[in-house]
């Protein structure tokens, strides 16, 4: 299943070097959870600091595991928001 993860950079509590000394961490756990097949493809996000990740998880709580193993969520630098992915139905030809 897929889920639309929607992160948000808490830049109101955390400072531009603090989240700089965990990026070199987080990058390579986003190039091993891409390896996986987990992380299907990764956004910064264009409006806020932050990501837009599509993931590929059996459940809403795995999705969130998965979120929860990068730094900058582990450190609570990140708040973020998961939302579960179904088809298009327009594509079933209904």
């Amino acid at each position: 299943m897929q889920f639309l993860a929607i992160a948000r950079r808490r830049v109101e509590a955390f400072t531009e070097a603090e989240v700089a000394e965990l990026l070199p961490a987080e990058a390579a756990r986003v190039r091993e959870l891409y390896a996986l097949g987990t992380v299907r493809a990764i956004y910064s996000r264009g409006d806020v600091p932050g990501a837009v990740v599509l993931l590929e998880a059996a459940d809403a709580a795995e999705a969130g595991a998965v979120m929860e193993s990068l730094p900058l969520c582990r450190a609570g630098m990140l708040e973020v928001t998961i939302l579960p992915l179904q088809p298009y139905r327009g594509f079933a030809g209904t």
